[in-house]
């Protein structure tokens, strides 16, 4: 081997310090975090972070310019998409109950270095859409005094022409960033009530935008005469769908503060449930008058909601929804300044991030200073820059992340638990038997309960048709057959996007391309069935696994690949530094790199403490003591 150049062996440890897989033990129900939220408080939360960016923000957008009245479709699609995303989250959360979302579901299943990228791409969502929110909520507001906040502002500052930079500064929009995070920062109680208020008008709002809705609806506007019902065709209902579903990224939230739910393990999956149930249906709603009001394309995308029913000459409607949209850019302002401190912590407390963000307040017990860092930036943000495109660059960061989740799923319910694991002990009976038999007490051959298969290994009663694969070890057929899924999904995802034209492929090759991904998919899913799965009976579940998280994945993989290439540049870059901290600072600091220290130094004087005894035994063959030396020094 040259000179300078690592060898094999020092290469698979380093690959095993990226995939090491977070440890959690019994006490991982312990948190130095208050249980406080109820089953109510956590619907509230989920409810509250998912109103008000599909309804305000992007109807206008979806309606005017990618689908029509067909938005109705794109909500249905990213409602299913969602749905899938939160049985998969629904799980976890109940399993884990700990802070960290997707990054936490990840670090358990998949590995360290897949799991701190997953958290770094969710700090930028969380601090970009906080930011987003801020500039929405100073807009409506300005609305409502008739832009004389603006007016004001540029009269003194002037218009900026700077790329990236907003056209002036927005002092409202930094100032009420900066106001939430010092209402974040009191208790968490406290803005659990704000949280229940604003959000309560914003549920009045949008009762009343339906009923008055319907009563002023006309269903010529749905009419071949004004457009037809679809009139971007599939591809423009696909494309809205790609962009509806950042409607949807706030029930994550709940899974996130399960660490302060009293009873998680049933608060979450039912939150979660009903929290998605209620919002799908709302949005669905919305959609359909919105269309129905006015036609699709004299809406202002800005503004739509309230700029139709200004058409229609109800300007007192108007004022009522702008300010209920104030009300929801209040709440998920709110959400995303609960939610990204408690990220933040949850890496820094595992040795990922810096360690000043582990600080929590000895009152209130809130992470002080992620809360005032990260609110700070937020403000700035705010203040000088033009979020509006970049929309599609969360809606890509949360599809990523949901992908993540899914394949997490995948991962662990074919991985073998050991007793324990703070995941819990799996279904009772021949399944325990197997680990004492592990532990060195041979068990006699004519036990009356044979032991079940582990997790991973193939089903016994398909052992005789499918021979040649209960050979391999468990798991290794279910890794190569996850693998295979993903990227059978990809290359169908690609294929049913782009065509033969865009991948200069003649027709013949085109139909054969999508054969083969089809094939490859559904046999994958054959071999991952045919493999033991653990069952518990003592928490949630996702149904028919692992059929449901493999649709879940096929359909992310196509709503990201609807985005624009600039959304998967920004995310390049922005993933690109996330790997600078990370082999910089994070991968010397993880927690499991500690824990991994103690033992090997362990190991090594155990070691020398048995060749030490063994010495006096070992003196008159002359031969022993160097073959125990060997040993040693192996």
């Amino acid at each position: 081997m040259a000179r300078g150049l690592p060898s094999t062996a020092s290469l698979a440890r380093f690959w095993q310090k990226l995939n090491r897989l977070k440890t959690l033990k019994e006490s991982t129900t312990e948190t130095s975090l208050q249980r406080h939220l109820t089953t109510l408080d956590l619907t509230l939360l989920g409810v509250g972070g998912m109103v008000g960016s599909g309804l305000y923000v992007l109807t206008g957008t979806v309606a005017k310019e990618m689908a029509g009245p067909a938005l109705l479709m794109s909500f249905c699609v990213a409602t299913l998409a969602s749905l899938l995303a939160a049985l998969c989250h629904t799980e976890f959360g109940a399993r884990v109950p700990r802070a960290g979302s997707a990054y936490l579901f990840t670090y358990v299943s998949m590995g360290e270095l897949w799991a701190f990228l997953i958290g770094w791409n969710v700090l930028l969502e969380y601090l970009v859409g906080g930011t987003v929110m801020a500039r929405a909520w100073s807009g409506y507001l300005d609305a409502i005094f008739s832009h004389r906040i603006r007016s004001f502002t540029v009269a003194h500052v002037g218009i900026w022409q700077v790329p990236f930079l907003a056209q002036y500064p927005d002092f409202l929009a930094s100032g009420i960033t900066l106001l939430a995070s010092a209402l974040i920062s009191c208790r968490c109680r406290i803005y659990s009530w704000l949280n229940h208020i604003f959000l309560a008008v914003s549920l009045l709002v949008i009762l009343f935008i339906i009923i008055l809705g319907f009563v002023l609806a006309r269903p010529h506007n749905w009419s071949t005469e004004e457009g037809g019902f679809a009139p971007f065709g599939f591809s423009g209902v696909m494309a809205g769908a790609a962009t509806c579903f950042y409607a949807f990224v706030g029930f994550d939230i709940i899974a996130v503060s399960c660490e302060e739910a009293q009873n998680p393990k049933r608060a979450v999956p039912m939150a979660i449930t009903i929290s998605l149930g209620l919002v799908a249906g709302g949005y669905i709603l919305v959609s359909i008058v919105l269309t129905l009001i006015v036609p699709w394309h004299s809406l202002d995308p800005d503004s739509a909601l309230a700029d139709a029913f200004y058409q229609r000459g109800y300007n007192w409607a108007g004022l009522i929804v702008a300010a209920g949209s104030v009300c929801a850019m209040n709440t998920l302002l709110l959400n995303d300044l609960f939610y990204l401190p408690r990220m933040v912590h949850a890496m820094a407390a595992d040795g990922l991030f810096f360690q000043v963000f582990t600080y929590m307040h000895p009152q209130t017990q809130v992470p002080m200073v992620s809360i005032l860092v990260f609110g700070v930036l937020m403000a700035f943000l705010a203040l000088l820059l033009h979020l509006q495109a970049l929309v599609h660059f969360l809606s890509l960061g949360t599809l990523l992340d949901y992908t993540f989740v899914a394949t997490s799923i995948i991962v662990l319910r074919f991985q073998k638990t050991p007793p324990s694991s703070s995941l819990g002990p799996v279904s009772p009976g021949p399944v325990a038997e197997g680990y004492e038999d592990s532990s060195g007490h041979r068990r006699l051959e004519d036990t009356e309960q044979p032991s079940a298969p582990e997790p991973g290994q193939l089903r016994p009663a398909l052992r005789p048709f499918l021979g040649f694969m209960s050979g391999c070890r468990p798991g290794v057929a279910v890794a190569w057959a996850l693998c295979v899924l993903v990227v059978s999904a990809i290359i169908l995802d690609c294929g049913l996007i782009f065509g033969d034209s865009a991948l200069h492929l003649p027709p013949w090759g085109h139909t054969l391309l999508l054969l083969l991904s089809s094939v490859l998919f559904l046999l994958s899913l054959l071999v991952l069935g045919a493999h033991q799965q653990q069952h518990r009976e003592d928490t949630f579940q996702v149904p028919m696994v692992p059929l449901t998280p493999a649709l879940s994945i096929l359909l992310n993989v196509f709503l990201m690949l609807q985005l624009s290439y600039l959304t998967w540049l920004r995310l390049s870059v922005w993933l690109l530094i996330g790997l600078v901290v990370y082999f910089g600072y994070g991968i010397r600091h993880s927690k499991e790199n500690q824990q991994e220290l103690p033992g090997l130094t362990a190991t090594q004087d155990s070691l020398e403490e048995t060749v030490q005894a063994l010495q006096p035994l070992n003196q008159a063959p002359a031969q022993e003591p160097s073959q125990m030396e060997q040993a040693t020094s192996l």
